[in-house]
């Protein structure tokens, strides 16, 4: 199994031969957005919304099993 440093030094060499800026400016997001300090994911609005219902909803007891669930969604879909 390669060590770190080797795999780091091989990604860094193939990088230095790219030299389409927007498929570089891609991989530099995607490099920027796994810093693995932080494990927060940050949420819309909407987002936080929907989990409170959904707590409302469970906490009201307003459930269904995912038996029931699935009978459902096939009914839903032969109708489609």
């Amino acid at each position: 199994m390669a060590s770190i440093d080797n795999i780091r030094n091989s990604i860094i060499d193939k990088l230095l031969t790219i030299t389409n800026k927007e498929y570089l400016s891609a991989l530099n997001q995607l490099v920027q957005g796994n810093t693995g300090n932080s494990d927060k994911v940050r949420l819309t609005e909407e987002q936080v919304l929907m989990l409170e219902m959904s707590e409302q909803d469970i906490a009201n007891g307003n459930l269904i099993d995912q038996g029931t669930l699935d009978k459902e969604d096939l009914k839903w879909l032969r109708e489609q």
